[in-house]
């Protein structure tokens, strides 16, 4: 047992808090034991002198420790930073790259702030693993306000401190042990264990290869544990690690591109078609909901250059010989105008006692340079007398789905997922998606 209580192979307790920099565009505060670290993200529509030109960004850091973070006051840097600040900076700076594929990046410089509130030991490994959480946040931030389309971030990284203590190996060193090891390491990985750097140095003596396995396998659990801490950390924002290809969606509908980033999330990364700088309008003039949403996807496909997915659905009512069909959502003259469409259906159900309806959808997903893919799902169901619930959208609080009694807008977001027809063309598309990620087969 340690001095803390800790086994050998035990890291210390981590805590993350995001966003804890209003100002920065990314920001966390990463506790290891007693260690505190703010890390912060910057961003500059600029690069480099040796970078302007070249079509890539640029990450880079700097590294400080604030003078009460140890127990002696430590002197501010200058304008000319000591040598040991220098070279974590380069550390931290190094191991982000690492992270980050520069070209889709753009000309832009990513700058990476750590600065110690308080040193126990281990304070480059946590200014690593706290800035790649500051990182994301500002890759987030980024794609919301559409200066990205998609996520750069390529690998997950983290970084851990490991050493021998006396005779005896052991995980994430305090101060106090890190001050008198026999060997000091940090070992620097992504999420493939593959290592980023490898710092190891028989401060007083030399190490075997056996006590090089072991300390090597500590820091893959260790470094295991802080990816899983910085992941729980972000919450949905750890998506633009290692995001799945780029897929726009042909619609300017929130609702629709949420249940669809939902559903094909395990095989794209979907974006409106806005985020690629197209807004339409697209001519839907063909009679059906797979001709319309073929025609959406390919037009979408043709002005970015990138594969697009569109959806064309809508209420298919028995007794009124189909209507409103591919005119659902225009159905009252004016395209989106919910109320006034479930308004002149009901007036035209007005004595109608057959109520038997279907809700379809097609969905076309759409390369370039091949003809479209195209998935269709139905959903019977029932026209009721009056609106019933407040959720979804167009005609959801007129269509009974007998089987569960509730209306589309009676549901909450798991069950209409798991039976609207959007829901069950997805999954045919998913099908499709599947044979595609295996190469076709």
């Amino acid at each position: 047992m340690r001095t803390d209580g800790r086994a050998p192979e035990q890291k210390r307790p981590v805590s993350i808090e995001t966003d804890f920099v209003r100002t920065a565009y990314g920001s966390c505060l990463i506790a290891t034991g007693n260690t505190r670290v703010i890390c912060t993200a910057s961003v500059e529509e600029t690069v480099p002198p040796f970078l302007k030109g070249k079509g890539q960004g640029w990450v880079t850091a700097e590294y400080a420790m604030l003078p009460a973070s140890t127990m002696e006051r430590k002197k501010r840097d200058g304008i000319k930073k000591d040598g040991r600040s220098v070279e974590i900076q380069r550390l931290i700076g190094r191991s982000l790259r690492q992270a980050v594929d520069l070209k889709a990046l753009g000309e832009r410089t990513i700058t990476l702030d750590c600065d110690v509130l308080e040193a126990d030991g281990g304070t480059r490994t946590a200014s690593i693993t706290g800035a790649m959480v500051a990182l994301t946040c500002a890759v987030d931030r980024m794609i919301r306000e559409k200066k990205l389309l998609i996520s750069p971030i390529i690998h997950q990284v983290a970084a851990i401190s490991a050493g021998i203590v006396g005779d005896t190996p052991c995980l994430d060193l305090c101060y106090t042990e890190d001050s008198g090891a026999q060997v000091d390491m940090n070992f620097v990985m992504n999420e493939n264990r593959e290592f980023i750097e490898l710092q190891g140095t028989g401060e007083g003596r030399a190490f075997s290869g056996e006590e090089l396995n072991v300390l090597m396998g500590y820091g893959i659990k260790g470094i295991s544990e802080l990816m899983q801490a910085q992941r729980e950390a972000l919450g949905d924002r750890a998506r633009h690690i290692a995001p799945k290809p780029l897929l726009l969606v042909a619609t300017g509908n929130e609702h629709k591109l949420k249940e669809l980033q939902e559903m094909f999330r395990d095989y794209y990364t979907l974006a409106p078609m806005s985020a690629a700088g197209f807004f339409g309008p697209i001519d839907e003039n063909a009679s059906t909901f797979a001709g319309n949403a073929a025609i959406k996807a390919e037009a979408v496909c043709a002005a970015t250059g990138f594969p697009a997915i569109a959806d064309d659905s809508g209420l298919c009512v028995d007794a009124l010989d189909g209507e409103p069909g591919v005119l659902s959502a225009r159905y009252a003259g004016e395209h989106g105008d919910d109320n006034a469409n479930n308004d002149l259906l009901l007036s035209r159900m007005q004595g109608k006692e057959d109520r038997r309806a279907y809700f379809m959808c097609a969905l076309a997903l759409k390369f370039p340079g091949k003809e479209p893919y195209i998935a269709e799902g139905r959903c019977p169901g029932v026209i009721l007398h009056e609106r019933r619930g407040t959720g979804g959208f167009g005609y959801d609080p007129l269509f009974l789905y007998e089987p569960m009694g509730k209306t589309y807008a009676e549901m909450n977001e798991t069950e209409k997922n798991e039976i609207s027809h959007r829901a069950r063309a997805a999954r045919e598309m998913a099908k499709i998606m599947k044979k595609i990620s295996n190469g076709g087969k």
